[in-house]
Formats: C-alpha cells, sequence, structure tokens
C-alpha cells in the first residue's frame, strides 16, 4: 500500500509499491511554489535516502499545487543579495542540488501541470523526461530577460542540449511562453495526457524508462539525431565553427536593433551559451553561475524587478482606500464607437474578460465593421492557436452590433469611445441616462477632456468615470481609471476589477486636464517639436531616443497618434497649464498640408501603401514645416532635453494629487508611453539621478530654453532636503 509522507516543510514523499518514488512539491505558506534557499537543502536530504533505497526504481516530481508547478526562484530570497559573489552563490547551490539529482541510479521524471517557469523548468531540464498535462494553462518559459537576469540554475546549457540551440536562444532571448503542445514538438517536453491521469502517466512513463538502456534514453530525442531535422539543425548550428559563427552573429545583429545595449542580460545570455557549446558542459556552468551574479546585482536587474513587484501589488489594489467597497459584476458592456479603439476594448471584454458585449455607432453597417474587426481577432488567435474554434463561437456569439441605444439596456457598463469632442460626449452621456437605469455605468475613454467636463451632462455623476486604455487594445498592458471628486468608490472598484478581467495593469487617478499618462506625454513630445524646430533632423531625434530605450521615438509615435489629435490634445494642454505646454508654431502648417499621420499615410514618415521603394522620413514635411534639417545637437541633449519635460511634469503630477503614488506613476508611464523599463519609471528615474542633479540640469536649460523647463516645486523640496520617492531604496 502506497505511503505519503512529509519529508520537509514543502516536500512529501509517497513510497509506492512499485518502487517509484512520488515527490511531491507544495509551499503551505504560498499560493505558488517557488525555489526558496530552505528548499536545496530539503531537496538535498530526500535524494540522500533515496539513493540508499535499494528497492528503489525511479522517481517522479509533482506539485502539490491545484493549477501550477513551479513558478521560479523567489525572487524577495534574490532581492536580498547585496553582491554579485551572493548571487553567483544562490545559483551554484541550484546546480548543486541539480547535480545530486543527476547522480541518482534510477531514472526521473517531472510531472508538470501549469506554470513551469524558470528556476522551475530548468528544475524539470534535470530530469531524465518531463510528462506534461495538455491543458492550456501548462506553460513552459524562462522568463529571467524580463527581469535583466539570465537562467542561472543550468537553463543556458541544458536547454540548448535538449531542444537545439536555435530555438532556446529564441525561448531565452524573448522570454516567451510555449504552449504544452509546442512543447512537444520542440522536444521539450517526451509525453502529454490528461491533467486527471497524470500523476500515473508520469509513473508509467518512469517505469518504462527503467527498462530501457542508457543509450536508449539519451537517443530518444529528435535533436540528438542528425536525421531528423531538428538534429541536423542543431549539429550544423552547435557543432561547427561556422555555423557556431553565422548563428551568433546574426543573433546578437537582432539583439542590438532591439536593445541598443540598453540591456545586458541579453548579451550575456549569447555569450554564456556559446561558451558552453564551444568548451563544454562544465565551463558553459562555470560562465552561467558568473554571469548570473553580475547581473542580479545590476541596476538594470534592480528595476526591471521592481516593476514585477510593482504590478504584483497592483494586482491586489481595488482602486480605493475602503477595503469593505465590492465591485458589481459586470456581465453585459455597451461600446459607444466601433472604430479601432471601440473594437479593440470590446475584444479585450469579449474574449479576456468573458462580458456580453454590443456595439453601437451611428449606423448599423459603422457598428457591424467593429463586430468584424473582434471576428477577424478572433480567427487570428485561432491561427495562431491562441484560441480553438469552439472557444471561438462561443466568444462570438456574445458580440453584437446596433445602431440603437435601447439595445444597451441591462448594459453595467457603457464604455464610450469617439473622438474628443465634448459636446458629442455630453449627448452620449444623456442618452444613456435615458435607458431609466440608475445604475448604470458611464465610461469615457478620452485621452485629454476632464471627466468632471463631461460628467457636468449627467444627473447622476457619481457613475461618471474615466477608462482610457491605450492603442492597439489587445496589446497595450495598461489601463488608466479617471476617477473624479463625485465618482463613487463602487463604480471605482467596479471599473477597476473589469480592467483586471480584461488582462490590463491598472492605475487609478485623480481628475484633471489629461490626467498622467497624456499630461506628462504631452510636454515631452512638445520637447520634440521644438527640437525639430531648431532644424534638428527627424532621424536623429527618434534615434536619440529609442537610444535611451524608448520603444518608438516621439516624430514617429506622432505619426501613430495622429498628428490632428496630438494637436487637438496640445491645445488643452496649453489652455490648461500655459506658457510651459505652448506648442511650437510649425506645426499647425502640417494640418494645413493635410498631413494627419498613418492614419491617411500622410505624416513625417513614408508609409507602405503610399510607395512601397520609399521607406523612413517623407522629406517633404521639411518643407510643410519650412525648415531645413541642417542644425546639429548631440542625442544626449536630444533625449536630456525631452526627457526632463516627462520628469518635470510627473512630479507635478504627484504633488497635485493626480496620482495616489510614485508607484502608480512609474507603472503608468512604463507600462502606457513605453518609459524604459530598465530605467524603473520617472520616479524611480530621479532616484538614480538624484532630485539634485535633475534640478541642476532643468535650471540650465531653463536659462536657455525658456520657463518650460522651470523645475517643479516638489522636485526642489527634494533637492534641498536629500530626499526621494522611494526612500526605503536609498541603501
Amino acid at each position: 500500500m502506497n505511503e505519503i509522507v512529509k519529508v520537509g516543510t514543502v516536500l512529501s514523499l509517497e513510497r509506492r509499491e512499485d518502487g517509484v518514488a512520488v515527490v511531491i512539491i507544495d509551499d503551505p505558506e504560498a499560493s505558488v511554489n517557488t525555489l526558496k534557499a530552505g528548499l536545496s537543502e530539503e531537496f538535498g536530504r530526500l535524494l540522500g535516502e533515496l539513493e540508499r533505497k535499494a528497492e528503489l526504481k525511479a522517481l517522479v516530481l509533482i506539485s502539490g499545487k491545484a493549477d501550477s508547478f513551479i513558478v521560479g526562484a523567489d525572487l524577495e530570497m534574490l532581492t536580498s543579495v547585496r553582491s554579485c559573489v551572493d548571487a553567483a552563490a544562490l545559483s551554484r547551490m541550484m546546480k548543486e542540488m541539480q547535480q545530486q539529482l543527476t547522480m541518482l541510479p534510477v531514472p526521473t521524471v517531472a510531472a508538470i501541470h501549469g506554470n513551469c517557469l524558470g528556476g522551475g523548468l530548468e528544475l524539470a531540464l534535470t530530469f531524465d523526461a518531463r510528462v506534461a498535462s495538455n491543458s492550456d494553462s501548462t506553460r513552459f518559459a524562462l522568463p529571467e530577460v524580463k527581469l535583466g537576469l539570465l537562467p542561472g540554475g543550468g537553463g543556458t546549457q541544458r536547454l540548448p542540449r535538449l531542444i537545439g540551440v536555435k530555438p532556446a536562444l529564441d525561448m531565452m532571448l524573448s522570454g516567451r511562453q510555449v504552449r504544452a503542445s509546442d512543447a512537444l514538438e520542440l522536444g521539450l517536453v517526451d509525453q502529454l495526457t490528461a491533467k486527471d491521469v497524470l500523476r500515473d502517466a508520469a509513473v508509467e512513463f518512469a517505469l518504462a524508462l527503467e527498462k530501457l538502456s542508457a543509450d536508449a534514453v539519451s537517443l530518444r530525442r529528435p535533436v540528438d539525431s542528425v536525421f531528423t531535422r531538428a538534429g541536423l539543425s542543431h549539429w550544423m548550428l552547435a557543432k561547427t565553427a561556422l555555423g557556431r559563427q553565422v548563428l551568433f552573429s546574426q543573433a546578437r545583429k537582432a539583439m542590438l536593433a532591439k536593445t541598443r545595449s540598453n540591456y545586458p542580460a541579453p548579451e550575456r545570455i549569447l555569450e554564456v551559451v556559446r561558451t558552453g557549446l564551444e568548451r563544454g558542459l562544465k565551463a558553459g556552468f562555470t560562465a552561467e553561475t558568473e554571469a548570473f551574479g553580475d547581473l542580479a546585482v545590476s541596476p538594470e536587474a534592480r528595476e526591471l524587478i521592481h516593476i514585477f513587484f510593482a504590478t504584483t501589488s497592483l494586482k491586489k489594489d481595488s482602486g480605493v482606500k475602503d477595503a469593505g467597497v465590492k465591485p458589481r459584476e459586470v456581465k453585459k458592456i455597451g461600446i459607444l464607437g466601433a472604430g479601432l479603439m471601440g473594437a479593440g476594448i470590446g475584444f479585450v471584454s469579449a474574449y479576456r474578460a468573458g462580458a456580453e458585449v454590443v456595439f453601437k455607432d451611428r449606423d448599423l453597417e459603422s457598428a457591424e465593421r467593429g463586430l468584424a474587426r473582434v471576428r477577424a481577432q478572433l480567427d487570428q488567435g485561432v491561427k495562431r492557436k491562441r484560441i480553438d474554434e469552439k472557444n471561438k463561437e462561443h466568444i462570438a456569439a456574445r458580440l453584437a452590433a446596433t445602431s440603437d441605444y435601447a439595445e444597451l439596456a441591462g448594459a453595467d457598463v457603457v464604455i464610450e469611445a469617439v473622438f474628443e469632442d465634448l459636446e458629442l460626449k455630453h449627448r452620449m452621456l444623456r442618452d444613456i441616462e435615458l435607458l431609466g437605469d440608475d445604475q448604470i455605468m458611464f465610461a469615457t475613454n478620452t485621452s485629454s477632456i476632464p471627466i468632471g467636463k463631461i460628467a457636468e451632462a449627467a444627473r447622476r455623476p457619481q457613475n461618471v468615470i474615466g477608462m482610457h486604455y491605450f492603442s492597439p487594445v489587445e496589446k497595450m498592458p495598461l489601463l488608466e481609471v479617471i476617477v473624479t471628486e463625485k465618482t463613487s468608490d463602487e463604480v471605482t472598484a467596479t471599473c477597476v476589477a473589469l480592467g483586471k478581467r480584461q488582462g490590463k495593469t491598472v492605475i487609478v487617478v485623480n481628475d484633471g486636464p489629461g490626467f498622467y499618462t497624456s499630461r506628462i506625454l504631452a510636454p515631452y513630445m512638445n520637447e520634440a517639436a521644438w527640437i525639430l524646430s531648431e532644424r534638428i533632423a527627424i532621424e536623429r531625434i527618434d534615434s536619440a531616443l529609442k537610444n535611451f530605450g524608448f520603444p518608438v521615438g516621439p516624430v514617429a509615435l506622432l505619426d501613430e497618434v495622429g498628428i490632428d489629435v496630438a494637436d487637438k490634445v496640445g491645445g488643452i494642454m496649453h489652455i490648461a497649464f500655459g506658457e510651459r505646454m505652448q506648442p511650437p508654431p510649425g506645426l499647425a502648417k502640417l494640418k494645413q498640408d493635410d498631413r494627419l499621420g498613418r492614419k491617411n499615410q500622410r505624416g513625417f514618415y513614408w508609409y507602405g501603401d503610399q510607395d512601397r521603394k520609399r521607406k523612413g522620413i517623407d522629406e517633404s514635411v521639411y518643407d510643410a514645416l519650412g525648415i531645413k534639417p541642417d542644425g546639429s545637437m548631440g542625442d544626449r541633449e536630444i533625449a536630456e532635453r525631452c526627457v526632463l519635460q516627462m520628469l518635470n511634469e510627473a512630479a507635478r503630477c504627484l504633488a497635485e494629487g493626480i496620482l495616489r503614488s510614485a508607484r502608480d506613476g512609474d507603472i503608468g508611464a512604463v507600462f502606457g508611453l513605453g518609459f524604459p523599463p530598465f530605467r524603473g519609471g520617472p520616479f524611480r528615474f530621479i532616484d538614480a539621478l538624484g532630485a539634485a542633479e535633475v534640478v541642476d540640469r532643468l535650471e540650465h536649460y531653463s536659462r536657455i530654453q525658456g520657463p518650460r523647463f522651470e523645475p517643479a516645486p516638489l522636485l526642489l523640496e527634494l533637492a534641498n532636503g536629500g530626499r526621494r520617492f522611494y526612500p526605503e531604496a536609498s541603501d
């Protein structure tokens, strides 16, 4: 009869009559399993005991959690290290535990259901085989690169040898998750089975391995034979000097095009993987440990890990101070305006939030175009294996289109996604209130008009709130929820909860012109326009900010946002904040030249539909602006001027109470505006530079450029007192 005994805080052991030892990992103090310092000692003690069992035929590791395997190393443990030596010791500790596992004289199998990430996957790679559930929730990834790290538990060496160097590099450099079916195809797992029989299937697989010779076990995967496509590719790229030269040269070129040398982790991953392929497994492990130690205490990793913790804390944030306020249930959502933005909101509402969605537009044809866009996205999801056909039909059945407000009756939330016209928004709000439902919530997706102004048309202003999405909605992770003094806590909590169901990272800000994200973006883009007016070439401006770490330059972003939209928002900001947000006079000429950006294929850049032979800057834009791009300015000055404007305005937003915290400001800028994550966000970046240095640079430019660079009072206060936005990080 099988017996289960507790062998430590986290590990239990099932001794089976068939000779298989099933080790169950289940941390009683956490909802998921992570690799903590004490686990290594516990695991080592258990393996030492099992090694002495003559009757032992195989070992299986399985999670005691219902929906996950092991989600990686304990980041709290990692943040406690203060030197690269200490960090490297953690990597060695993991490898020592794995070494004990590989020394067991019996087959070992990892039974995996749910997330198998980071160190969890590295531990699973140490086993002779992996049997996984065929559940859609079973995912594999080495996401360390997203935290400024590399896999420190042998992953850089074992994964290329298991699935081939090219797919392994793709997983490590992107951090992307791999579904169970794709993992089987890659050779990352050896067998898929139903979740309910995972343990039995893993035991059966382990006993089958026990009957095979060691050679048969090691040659059962496609990558191990040159007679398979995967094996031949791996041999050519990993086993030959020319193949390695081509592979790593191309990989490094592609990587630098994305990172612009701002992120050290991808470069170290390439270096460590190559070391292992050229000098052997032992040298690779040594190089990995050293690189992990260096990266773990790097400023880039520190900021990226901070962002991880900040987003984790936001997941628990209801958006209101009163913990007793509960969100309402949202089953039906109305979308006013079925354009690109409205369709994106509808997609995340139906697909991720599981809500019924009704598109309302000025006519049925326009509403049905929005519905068709969502269906096209669902078809794309099926094509990419993110949605199965049956689920797609269920989602599509929750979609409807109308030109009649009456069809929105019974909606819990109506989200308005039309252009920036206050009178139109007022009319829509009144029409929604005419439905007669006192509980219906009206959320506006405006990017600049104060919510209070929109709510002036409401009979029930407590139901009016801002839900500011970012385009493209299905890809951009941030949702900015904007509340007025009259917005009820229940409405706020409901919209925050809805945003999370839609897959968004949600920040709550107080009302004001531009709220937070649009307000700090306006002076940043405005400064780029001022620099352009000083005859600095467009490509120089965009390149300087991309080198700083932004994903796109500010001029290219103007084309994406729409020059007309930016002009409208800029006008609102100028009226609200005066001289410091005054735009340069030349930009008005672009509208006169019918340049709206990508939307009408006329902007600062050439677009494919215009002339496929032309790429880059549309040089005729300089004639429209009446300037000649012959000015000179260094990349540092270009980036510094634009970024200082964003930092300065962020400090004003915090001081004025637009932001609830510096944390929210950092997350909003990183997830909504593309502020470089490795710099931590505006407030973390100010702390890194020092408020005194930021004030000094602002005052320098204020003397040259004028009052738009006048330092925010809060920055002056911090500089004079030697204080920080994050005092706890001062050590």
